[in-house]
Formats: C-alpha cells, sequence, structure tokens
C-alpha cells in the first residue's frame, strides 16, 4: 500500500468511491492519475488514453451504480483508471504480464468489465445491447453507458451502432471523448450556456412534460417524436451556428464540454442520466492530461514504454547490433519500391507509425493514406485503386484483417484485383493478449480463391515478397511477426521469390521438419542441436501457404514416415492442416506433428513466455524432434 494514496487506498470497489464527498474528487483523480503514471514508468503499457479519461472515469463510477450499472469501454487503451477503482489497485503493477491483469477491460477478469474491449468501435453496439435486454426484461432502473473515443468514431460499426440506437427503445447514455478530432468547435459563451441548459434538470423536465401533454392531446404520437427531436437539434444548432454529425440521428446532443472538470462532470451526469431515449454527451480531453511529456507529444506516450516519471524522459534498451523490426524494414522496402513505380501506393486503417508506413507518409505523402480505425474501408479503398491502375500496399495488423473479412472475399479475391495485403504483428504478440494475438490468418485466408498467401523466414525474405507481390498483378498476402528480424545485411537486390515454390535447408533422414514464416529460425536452431544428439532432421522452408509447393510435399511424402510442421499461427486450419490433407488426398501415410497455437485464446504476456505455453519455443521443439528421431520412436 502506497503511503501517497490517502483516499485511493480506501477505494476497493466503486462503492466506497462513492461514500465520499464530492469535495473529494479532485484529489482521488490527482492520486489516480500519479498512480497510473508511477506503475506505467515501470511497467510499460498505453499511458497517454487512461491519463486522459481521469475525470470521466471517476465521474461515471460515482454517479452510476456500477456493476449493477454497465460501462462499456471503447478500446481498453482508457480503462487502467477503471480498473484500479474496480478492486484491482493492488494487482496493477501486473498489468500485461503473464498471469497478471490484462491491458483491456475482460469480463472473465471482472464484473465490472461489462465488454471485452481490444478491438475499436464496438461499444454502442454491446451497450445498445445490453440497454435493450434491460428494457425486455423490465429492469428499467439499470443504466448503460459507453464511453468511445473520437478515433474510433471511424469505424462503421460505432455509426451502423448510432443508427440503430435511433429507432429501437433504450435509455443508452453514449460519451463522446474527443481529444484530437474536432466534431464540434468549442466556440464560447453559448456554448457553454448550451450544455448548461440541456442538461439541467428543469429543462428536461419541462420538456418532457410538455411532450406527455402534447401526446395526451393527440397533437403528437410516438412516431412524430423523431423528427420533433431532430428538430431539437437543428434549433440548438441554429442558435449556436454549430453542426454536429449527430443532428441526423434521433438522439439528444450534450456538449461539447470540459472532460477534466470532475465536478461538472457529476453535475451532468446526474443530470442526464435518467432522461428518456438515447443520448450523446460529447467531452473534450486532453490525452496524457497531467504528464507534460504525454500532453506535448501524444502518438510518442501512446504506449511508451518505461521512463522516468521525474524528468520525463523515456528509458531505451538500444543495442545497435540488434536487426531491424520487420515493420521498419518493410517501411523502408516500400519508399525503395514507389521510388521505382509510381503507381505504387499505400493504405494503413490508422496504423502509421506502429506499421512504419509513416516513412511512405514522409516520402510520398500523395500516394500514402491513413484511412482511420476503418479496416473494412482499407480493403476496400485499396481495391478500388488497384481497379482502376495502381499497385496499393495495404498494410493491416493481422488480428484488425479479422474485421476486414467479407471485403477481403467480395471486393478483392473475387474481381481478382492487384491488392498486397501486408499483415504486421501476425502470430503471437505478446502483452495486448487474446484481442490482439494474430493467429488465425493462415487458418481464415487459406480457404478463399484466387490469394497468394506467404511469410518470410527473415527480413530479405519480406523484401523480396514484397516484390513479389508487386510484380504479380494478383491479390498477395504477406504476414510477418511482431518485434526484430534475424539479419544485420538485408538491404539486398530484389529478387522473386517465385509463387509456390519453398526450400530446402537442410537435408535428413530420420523425419522432415516444416515450417512457414520466422518461427522456422526457432525450428533451424533446435534441428541444429538435435543433429548434436544424433538425429538427423531434414528441414524446408515452404514460404507459401497457397499455392503449396507439391514438388515438395511429394518428395516429403514418399521419403519420410514422420513429419512435424511449425507455424506462428492456430493448428487447426493453417500450414500443418494443409499438409495433412495433401497427405491424405494423395495416398501419403505418415505420423504428422503441428506445432501451433492450441484451440484456445492465448493470454497477455511475454512473447517467449506465450511460446512455451504453446510448444512453441525452442525446447519444446528440439524435445519434439528428440521423440521423433530413432531413439525416441523406439521406445
Amino acid at each position: 500500500m502506497n503511503e501517497n494514496y490517502t483516499l485511493l487506498n480506501k477505494i476497493d470497489s466503486p462503492g466506497d468511491l462513492r461514500r465520499l464527498k464530492e469535495s473529494d474528487l479532485q484529489e482521488v483523480c490527482s492520486e489516480l492519475r500519479q498512480m497510473i503514471i508511477d506503475v506505467l514508468s515501470r511497467h510499460p503499457g498505453h499511458l497517454g488514453a487512461s491519463l486522459g479519461v481521469v475525470e470521466l472515469t471517476v465521474a461515471l463510477h460515482y454517479v452510476f451504480n456500477t456493476p449493477t450499472d454497465r460501462i462499456v469501454w471503447d478500446v481498453g487503451h482508457q480503462a487502467y483508471g477503471h480498473k484500479i477503482l474496480t478492486g484491482r489497485r493492488e494487482r496493477f503493477p501486473t498489468l500485461r504480464q503473464l498471469g497478471g491483469i490484462s491491458g483491456f477491460p475482460n469480463p472473465a477478469e471482472s464484473e465490472y468489465d461489462a465488454f471485452i474491449a481490444g478491438h475499436a468501435s464496438n461499444s454502442i453496439s454491446a451497450a445498445l445491447g445490453m440497454a435493450t435486454a434491460f428494457e425486455l426484461n423490465g429492469e428499467r432502473n439499470r443504466h448503460v453507458v459507453a464511453v468511445i473515443g473520437d478515433g474510433s468514431m471511424t469505424g462503421g460499426l460505432a455509426f451502423e451502432g448510432l443508427n440503430n440506437a435511433s429507432n429501437t427503445p433504450n435509455n443508452l447514455l453514449i460519451i463522446l471523448n474527443d481529444n484530437d478530432m474536432a466534431i464540434d468547435n468549442n466556440v464560447g459563451g453559448i456554448s457553454k450556456y448550451l450544455v448548461d441548459i440541456t442538461t439541467s434538470q428543469t429543462y428536461n423536465k419541462v420538456r418532457y412534460d410538455a411532450y406527455r401533454v402534447l401526446r395526451k392531446m393527440n397533437i403528437i404520437g410516438e412516431e412524430r417524436r423523431e423528427n420533433i427531436l431532430r428538430f431539437n437539434n437543428s434549433l440548438k444548432a441554429l442558435i449556436s451556428r454549430q453542426h454536429n454529425l449527430f443532428e441526423g440521428f434521433s438522439i439528444r446532443y450534450f456538449g461539447p464540454m470540459d472532460g477534466h472538470n470532475v465536478l461538472n462532470l457529476v453535475q451532468k451526469l446526474n443530470d442526464i442520466k435518467d432522461m428518456k431515449g438515447p443520448k450523446l454527451l460529447h467531452i473534450k480531453t486532453l490525452k496524457g492530461k497531467g504528464f507534460k511529456p504525454a500532453e506535448e507529444s501524444a502518438i510518442e506516450w501512446h504506449a511508451p514504454g518505461p521512463f522516468d516519471k521525474e524528468t520525463g524522459k523515456r528509458i531505451f534498451t538500444v543495442d545497435l547490433n540488434q536487426p531491424q523490426l520487420y515493420q521498419d524494414v518493410f517501411g523502408h522496402t516500400l519508399v525503395e519500391l514507389a521510388e521505382k513505380d509510381d503507381r505504387i501506393v499505400g493504405v494503413t486503417p490508422a496504423m502509421p507509425t506502429g506499421s512504419s508506413m509513416c516513412f511512405m507518409m514522409k516520402r510520398f505523402p500523395d500516394r500514402a493514406f491513413d484511412v482511420g480505425i476503418a479496416e473494412g474501408h482499407a480493403v476496400t479503398f485499396s481495391t478500388g485503386m488497384a481497379k482502376e491502375g495502381k499497385i496499393p500496399f495495404c498494410n493491416i495488423y493481422s488480428s484488425f484483417m479479422q474485421r476486414a473479412y467479407d471485403e477481403v472475399i467480395h471486393d478483392t479475391a473475387i474481381q481478382k484485383l492487384p491488392v498486397v495485403f501486408c499483415l504486421d504483428r501476425a502470430g503471437i504478440v505478446g502483452e495486448d493478449g487474446a484481442t490482439h494475438q494474430g493467429v488465425f490468418d493462415l487458418a481464415y485466408l487459406r480457404p478463399i480463391p484466387n490469394l497468394t498467401i506467404a511469410s518470410p523466414l527473415n527480413e530479405v525474405d519480406l523484401r523480396n515478397l514484397m516484390y513479389t507481390g508487386y510484380r504479380s498483378g494478383v491479390p498477395f498476402v504477406i504476414r510477418y511477426p511482431r518485434g526484430k528480424g534475424e539479419l544485420y545485411d538485408w538491404q539486398q537486390p530484389f529478387e522473386i521469390l517465385p509463387v509456390g515454390k519453398g526450400r530446402k535447408l537442410k537435408d535428413g533422414t530420420d523425419l522432415a521438419v516444416l515450417s512457414i514464416g520466422a518461427i522456422g529460425n526457432i525450428a533451424r536452431k533446435a534441428i541444429e542441436r538435435a543433429a548434436n544428439e544424433g538425429v538427423s532432421a531434414a528441414h524446408y522452408d515452404m514460404i507459401y501457404l497457397k499455392p503449396l509447393d507439391e514438388e515438395i510435399l511429394h518428395e516429403v511424402g514418399k521419403k519420410f514416415r514422420r513429419i512435424i510442421t511449425i507455424e506462428n499461427g492456430v493448428r487447426m486450419g493453417g500450414l500443418g492442416s494443409a499438409i495433412a490433407e495433401f497427405m491424405t488426398e494423395n495416398g501419403y501415410t505418415p505420423k504428422i506433428q503441428r506445432i501451433g497455437v492450441p484451440d484456445k485464446f492465448i493470454e497477455h504476456g511475454k512473447i517467449p513466455e506465450l511460446y512455451k505455453i504453446c510448444g512453441m519455443d525452442g525446447e519444446s521443439v528440439f524435445q519434439l524432434i528428440i521423440d521423433n528421431g530413432p531413439l525416441g520412436c523406439s521406445v
């Protein structure tokens, strides 16, 4: 227990918070903000977003009766304060560590986490479903709040939820946390006046009583209520000379207001929480609030790693002798290719820095596009450009590509248009946990006709696959892992890697190991170690999952009775499944053992720890090779 947190140490649940005086809330906010800074300086996580919603978090749990009332967070980056206030204060230093608390809300972890929150834009739809269920159950005294950031509002699912909220009976409250995008400009006095008057209990009681009287007199009916609400929004816009995108929905709009005034937030939330029908409160916040370096550079301090909380300096453990990150190899290679051909364009959904598309944006700003958190749009936008002669490199994190599955099939693959999909963070990614592990792409993309699917063993292969994809003229998928590569001298001249052709890395007599992607390097080291123990294993790097190198597979099927497959993805449906299918269909009957992610969601932790859990670490691979060698098989 930290003696610096005199109030926070007494809060083991929101019930404890609600027993405090309103005058104590500012101190709670100060202590909560300091705890987040203190812990994250030593245990890295997403800093800026949670600092920006400290006052909102305190106000929400003070006003609403959680967990009976539901708070649905959109993306858990902003929910660290929520975790601290809901019984996880003492465990907060275990954030994102194996066996510790998750970096995102998860109902399996706490009853206060109303819904899973790892991918953006799902909060409004989920919260609307809960609010509607409460209506159907007759539980009209229960409240539901969706907290969504302005960045998440670019996702199509958010707008689908808004549209449905306007015509479904519910009392949903949506809080728009606006910390960057100017949806509405605060123009001072009139804006503040409108916030005050339209959120006051007196104003809304008079307004609602008038509505009931008019309805009783049959002057208006329920079917005309939406038109009146739209008129009310338009009247407010006329008076304030402001317009916002919510006017087209039958949703009551309040704001914008200061999201860092906790007492004012408490007052406004109390004023509007019992209003009937869907409503939206727009608050303005500063990402990184209360920590000057994070306020001044939101992108850099989104997830800064370790830092000195006193000086604000980030602590880097840079080893100049380490290989490049795969994402940087992608970014620099894309610029090289773009310099050779002006048909090449780059597209990313809100991850220009994380994917290193920023290099392309700096070199060719007119040919690189950040489309916001909108993966489906990114795919179809890229395909539209391909239809008119461009060659798009569409870079999406593997786990986020799941959100664009229909677009890949319907828009890209059926038309066989030449989009090069570069799936970053493929495979186990570590501390972000189950919502971010990019382990499904090989399995969910393999059944789609017209796709070519490949994965590089190292950085040179990544460059060459990008070059091959650029020259292929077909939909081309390249998936590569998070983190550093294997090589130092990776900027080699480009060469085409023939589609559907793998390579033998080592010959052997006892068994065959077939791998795809960078995890093949773990296999390579295990095979070398096994050779010292007298086990001779052949090693084949398949490179392509689709089409498979059938020449290699016939060679393996004829020569070996034991096969091990290795992939950084789910075992079900990926490389191992594809090879098993081939062997069965061609009359080969080897014993096949598949190394990959088992049929379960993988928690958060360091990548080596998670590899071990999945049996994908070097020791596990080595032991399986030994077990399939001559001695192991004779036992």
